[in-house]
C-alpha cells in the first residue's frame, strides 16, 4: 500500500450563510492508492432464465428485466420476470419434490447436499462476493468478509442439525411443513437467501425462493451452486421478479409457509393476504435501532461501533443504528469524534478495497434518502455531512449525522435506510429507556456501558429482538433474530429457525 502524506484536516466550516447544513472538511492527511479487486474472477451471463425443478427454464411471461451497478449505472445482464404461471409451475416442483423425495430421505442423506453446497460457497466465495458488490453496490470488504461467509456458516450450521432434530426438540417430534414460499430483500442477497433457505430445507421442507428485483445475481449464482451439488429436482427453486411475483407467491394455494423478509408496509399486506389461510409467517421487518452510549462507555470503541452499525453498510441494514442516544455529560465529546471519524470515511468504488461506503442500491432509494435529509433540516436539526469527494457516476451519499434532534422528528421515528445517524441526548436510565422504546420499531438496539448490571436492566426493559453490549451488528448462525412491533414477528437463524419450518408433535 503506498500512502501520500498531504495537508492535515481544518477545521469544519459552515456553508451557505445561514444554513442548518456544515460540510465536514474531508480528512486528507493520508491518501490510499487504489486497491480495486479485479472483476475476471466473477462470471455474469448476459441473460439468466428461472431454476425451477433443477433446471433453468424460460419465463412462461417471456419478459425479463435488466439488472445495474449502482455505482456506475452500467448494466450487467437481463433476469427473467416470473408470471403468476411461473409461480405455479415452481410450486408444484417444490410440492412434488416434498411428497416423493425430499421428506422421505434419510436427514443424514439431507444433511450431507447442505454440507455440500456450503463447501461449494466457500469454494466460489471470490466469485460471489464480487457479484454482490457489483449488484449492490456495498464495499468489496462487507461482502468477502461478512456475507459470503456468513452465508456458507448458515449452510454449515443447519447442515449439523438435520439429523439431530430430536436434540433440538426433546420429546417431540418435528414434522416439516411442506412447501415453503421465501421472499428476500435486497441489501442482502446471498445471505438472505442462505438464511432462508438453510433452515427450510434442514428441515424437510421444499423451497420457492423470489430475489429482490434489483439484487438478483448472486442468489442465481447460488442456484448454479444447488444444481452443480446435485440436490433432487424441485428442493430448491429460484425465481425472479418485482411485487406481482411475491404476490402470486404469498397468494398461491399450494405453499404452506412464508418467510418475508423487506419493508413493514409490504409485511402487513402479506399478513393481511394469509390472513385466514393454513399458512405459517415469519416476518423479519423495518427497524430504527437505539445505540445507547452512557457516560462510564469506553467511548472510542463506541464511536467505532456507531460507525460501523450506520456507514459501513451504507445504511443498507434494517437493524442499522440510526437513532444514537448520547448521556449528556459526554455528548460533546462523543460527537467531535464522531465527526472526527466521519471526515476520513471513503465513500467511492465498492470494488476498491480501501472504500468504506459504497453505492446506494438504486436511484429511488437514494432520492428516499434525500427525501429525508430535506425533512430533517425542515425540521430545525443541524445537518453535519462529510466533505469526502463523490463519483461523477451511480447513485452515493455522503456519510451524514443531524444533531439538535427532538424525540418526535420524523428522522427519529421513520426508517430512512442510509447513512443518516439522528443524535439525541439524556440523561438518567429510565428517560432513556423510554426514548428508546418510543418507536413503532423494535428490531435491534445497543448498549454501552462497561457495568455489567447497567447492560442487564438495560437489556431487560428495551422492548427490541436483538440487545448488543459495547458491540453492534455481530451475527452468528446460532442466534435468533427478528423483531417486536411493526419490526415483524417470528425469528430466525438458532434453534428458533427451526422451530419456524416444523409442526411439533408429541411422541
Amino acid at each position: 500500500m503506498s500512502v501520500t502524506k498531504k495537508k492535515s484536516r481544518t477545521n469544519p466550516k459552515r456553508e451557505n450563510g445561514k444554513s442548518n447544513t456544515i460540510k465536514l472538511k474531508f480528512d486528507t492527511s493520508w491518501s490510499y492508492a487504489p486497491a480495486p479487486e479485479s472483476k475476471s474472477a466473477a462470471s455474469i451471463k448476459p441473460q439468466y432464465d428461472l431454476f425451477i425443478n433443477g433446471e433453468w427454464q424460460k419465463p412462461l411471461s417471456k419478459k425479463y428485466f435488466e439488472t445495474f451497478n449502482p455505482a456506475t449505472e452500467e448494466k450487467l445482464s437481463e433476469v427473467a420476470d416470473a408470471g403468476s404461471a411461473d409461480v405455479d409451475k415452481a410450486v408444484k416442483a417444490a410440492r412434488n419434490a416434498y411428497d416423493n423425495v425430499w421428506k422421505k430421505m434419510v436427514p443424514k442423506e439431507r444433511a450431507k447436499y447442505i454440507f455440500r453446497i456450503a463447501r461449494m460457497i466457500q469454494e466460489r466465495a471470490r466469485e460471489l462476493a464480487i457479484i454482490e458488490t457489483l449488484d449492490g453496490g456495498k464495499p468489496i470488504r462487507e461482502s468477502r468478509d461478512f456475507d459470503v461467509p456468513t452465508a456458507a456458516n448458515h449452510f454449515f450450521y443447519y447442515a449439523g442439525w438435520a439429523d439431530k432434530l430430536e436434540y433440538a426438540f426433546p420429546n417431540r417430534k418435528a414434522v416439516p411443513l411442506g412447501v415453503a414460499g421465501q421472499i428476500i430483500p435486497w441489501n442482502f442477497p446471498l445471505l438472505m437467501a442462505a438464511w432462508k433457505i438453510a433452515p427450510a430445507i434442514a428441515t424437510g421442507n421444499t423451497v420457492v425462493l423470489k430475489t429482490a428485483e434489483s439484487t438478483p445475481l448472486t442468489a442465481l449464482k447460488l442456484a448454479e451452486i444447488i444444481e452443480e451439488s446435485g440436490l433432487p429436482p424441485g428442493v430448491v427453486n429460484i425465481i425472479t421478479g418485482a411485487g406481482e411475483t411475491g404476490a402470486a407467491l404469498v397468494n398461491h394455494p399450494g405453499v404452506d409457509k412464508i418467510a418475508f423478509t423487506g419493508s413493514t408496509d409490504v409485511g402487513k399486506i402479506i399478513q393481511r393476504a394469509i390472513a385466514g389461510t393454513h399458512k405459517k409467517a415469519t416476518l423479519e421487518l423495518g427497524g430504527k435501532a437505539a445505540n445507547i452510549i452512557f457516560d462510564d462507555a469506553p467511548i472510542d470503541q463506541a464511536v467505532e461501533g456507531v460507525i460501523n452499525g450506520i456507514y459501513f453498510n451504507q445504511g443498507h441494514v434494517c437493524c442499522a443504528g440510526s437513532r444514537l442516544y448520547v448521556q449528556e455529560s459526554i455528548a460533546k465529546e462523543v460527537i467531535r469524534k464522531l465527526k472526527d471519524r466521519m471526515s476520513s470515511l471513503i465513500v467511492g468504488d465498492p470494488m476498491d478495497k480501501n472504500t468504506d461506503i459504497g453505492a446506494i442500491n438504486s436511484r429511488s432509494q437514494l432520492e428516499t434518502i434525500q427525501k429525508y435529509l430535506k425533512i430533517g433540516r425542515e425540521e430545525g436539526a443541524e445537518m453535519y455531512e462529510s466533505g469526502c469527494p463523490l463519483p461523477g457516476k451511480g447513485y452515493w451519499c455522503r456519510p451524514t449525522l443531524f444533531t439538535n434532534v427532538a424525540q418526535s422528528n420524523r428522522i427519529a421515528q421513520e426508517e430512512i435506510f442510509g447513512p443518516v445517524l439522528s443524535v439525541l441526548t439524556f440523561r438518567t436510565d429510565d428517560e432513556v429507556i423510554e426514548k428508546a422504546n418510543n418507536s413503532p420499531y423494535g428490531l435491534s438496539a445497543g448498549v454501552w456501558t462497561d457495568k455489567g448490571s447497567k447492560i442487564f436492566n438495560m437489556t431487560r426493559r428495551m422492548r427490541a429482538g436483538v440487545i448488543w453490549a459495547n458491540t453492534f451488528n455481530k451475527f452468528d448462525p446460532s442466534s435468533p433474530f427478528g423483531g417486536y412491533k411493526e419490526s415483524g414477528f417470528g425469528r430466525e437463524g438458532g434453534l428458533h429457525g427451526l422451530a419456524a419450518y416444523v409442526t411439533l408433535e408429541n411422541v
